[in-house]
C-alpha cells in the first residue's frame, strides 16, 4: 500500500510540473518589431524580451551581448539584475513569516540588539547636525518597504574603494551594526527613503533565525528549488567570459561599451565581494523567469515546486505594505496599494532589467538589457509592443496565435 500511495504522489508532482510548464509560443514578434530599428540602428546592443500571458508566450532575443563581437544575445548569458535582487530577499522574509518564525511588525532590535536605540536627526544645518531618540520601533515591514529611514547605502561600502558597490562593501551583519550606529534621516514607517540598507539589514535578521547565511538560505530555500542553477553573487570567470556587456546610451547615437559601472566595480567574483541583498545578483533571463512566474503562479514554480502558500504571496509580496499615502511597495517588490485585477507587482534594476507580473490575469512582461547610463529612446516603442501583446492574446484566445502586427 505505501509503495502504491508512494506512485501516486509521484505521478501527482509529476503531473502538477507538466501543468505548470505548459508554454504555447505566441508566434507574435511584437517586442523584435519594435526593440529592431534600435538594434539595427546600434543604439541599443541587444535585449530580451518575455511576454506572458495565461500559457501564451513571446520570446525575443534580439541583437548582441557584445555588440562588439557580434556575440548573439541569449537567454543563458549571465547579467547583473542590480536591485531585483531585493525581491529575492522579500520572499525569504515571507517564507519566514508564514513559517511563524518571523512577524511582520516584529522589531528589528528582536533579532539584532543594536537596534534597540536608534537616533534620527532632527535638524541639520552646515555646521551643526542636532538628534534626538527615535519614538517609533523599527520593524521587519520598514527595512523592507523602505519606511526605515535609511539611506541608500553605508559608508563602508562606498565605491570609491576597489571592490565596493553593491555586492562588495562589507558583511550583511557588519552592514547592520553600521546603519544601527547612524542616525536615521526620519522617524521610522514616517516617510519613505529608497534603501538598499534597509534590505541588507532584513537579511541580517534572517541569519540570525536561520543560523546560516542569508545567500545560503536563499539557494537553499528559494534558488535550488526553483532550478535556478546560473544564479549567484559569485559568477564563475567562464560565466562572467559570456556575461551582457554594459553599454552607456544616448538616443539617435551608437551604444558605447563600458567596463564597468561606478556602483559595480570589478572584478566580480573575488573572495571580498560579500552578498548584498538590495542589490548584487547575477543570474540569465532562463533562470529569471522561473523566479517571476512563481510569483505569478502564486507561490508554485513552473516545475511544480511551491516555494510559498498562495496567501503569502496574495497579503505579503503582491499588494503594498506601507501607509495607503506612501506609495506602493511591499517586501523589496514594487506592488500596488490596493490588490485589483490591474495589480502588477515586480521590481527593476538599475541596468535597465525589469520585471513584474499579474496573478490575476497570469500576466508576465520581462526585459534585459545592461545600460550603465543614459536615455532609452526605445521604451515607449516597447510598451506598446507589450500592450498588444496582451491585447493580441486576449482578443485571439482560441487561435494559433500567429501573425505580425506592424
Amino acid at each position: 500500500m505505501k509503495k502504491i500511495l508512494t506512485t501516486l504522489l509521484s505521478a501527482a508532482l509529476l503531473l502538477a510540473g507538466t501543468l505548470c510548464s505548459a508554454v504555447t509560443k505566441s508566434k507574435t514578434h511584437f517586442a523584435e518589431d519594435a526593440l529592431r530599428p534600435y538594434v539595427e540602428s546600434g543604439e541599443l546592443a541587444g535585449a530580451i524580451s518575455i511576454l506572458y500571458k495565461d500559457g501564451v508566450q513571446e520570446t525575443c532575443c534580439i541583437g548582441y551581448s557584445d555588440m562588439e563581437k557580434k556575440r548573439p544575445i541569449k537567454l543563458t548569458d549571465i547579467y547583473m539584475q542590480c536591485s531585483q535582487t531585493k525581491g529575492f530577499c522579500g520572499v525569504t522574509m515571507a517564507k519566514l513569516i508564514e513559517e511563524g518564525r518571523v512577524q511582520l511588525d516584529d522589531p528589528v532590535s528582536k533579532y539584532l540588539p543594536e537596534f534597540s536605540q536608534l537616533y534620527v536627526i532632527d535638524s541639520q544645518t552646515d555646521s551643526t547636525r542636532t538628534l534626538r531618540l527615535a519614538r517609533t520601533p523599527l520593524t521587519i515591514r520598514m527595512v523592507l518597504n523602505h519606511t526605515g529611514g535609511f539611506p541608500f547605502e553605508i559608508c563602508a561600502k562606498s565605491t570609491k574603494i576597489r571592490g565596493g558597490g553593491w555586492s562588495g562593501g562589507a558583511p550583511l551583519r557588519q552592514v547592520a551594526a553600521i546603519a544601527a550606529a547612524c542616525p536615521l534621516l526620519f522617524e521610522p514607517g514616517t516617510a519613505v527613503q529608497y534603501s538598499n540598507t534597509g534590505i541588507d539589514i532584513a537579511a541580517a535578521v534572517i541569519e540570525v533565525v536561520t543560523g546560516m547565511p542569508w545567500d545560503v538560505y536563499l539557494k537553499q530555500t528559494v534558488l535550488d528549488p526553483l532550478g535556478m542553477k546560473h544564479t549567484t553573487f559569485r559568477p564563475t570567470d567562464r560565466q562572467l567570459r559570456k556575461k551582457i556587456e554594459l553599454y552607456d546610451v544616448k538616443p539617435g547615437e551608437k551604444a558605447v561599451w563600458v567596463e564597468e559601472n561606478p556602483s559595480m566595480q570589478r572584478p566580480y567574483n573575488r573572495y571580498y565581494i560579500f552578498p548584498s541583498a538590495g542589490a548584487g545578483l547575477w543570474t540569465t533571463a532562463e533562470d529569471q523567469i522561473k523566479f517571476y512566474k512563481m510569483l505569478m503562479n502564486l507561490g508554485v514554480g513552473d516545475n511544480g515546486v511551491r516555494v510559498l502558500k498562495e496567501e503569502t504571496v496574495k497579503n505579503l509580496l503582491a499588494v503594498s505594505t506601507r501607509p495607503a499615502d506612501m506609495g506602493g511597495y511591499s517586501l523589496g517588490l514594487t506592488a500596488p496599494v490596493v490588490d485589483s485585477e490591474n495589480g502588477w507587482f515586480g521590481h527593476g534594476g538599475a541596468f535597465g532589467t525589469n520585471c513584474s507580473v499579474n496573478w490575476h490575469t497570469k500576466e508576465l512582461k520581462m526585459l534585459v538589457v545592461q545600460i550603465s547610463k543614459g536615455k532609452k529612446g526605445w521604451e515607449k516603442a516597447l510598451q506598446k509592443a507589450q500592450d498588444n501583446f496582451f491585447n493580441y492574446v486576449t482578443d485571439n484566445s482560441v487561435s494559433e496565435y500567429t501573425g505580425r502586427i506592424n
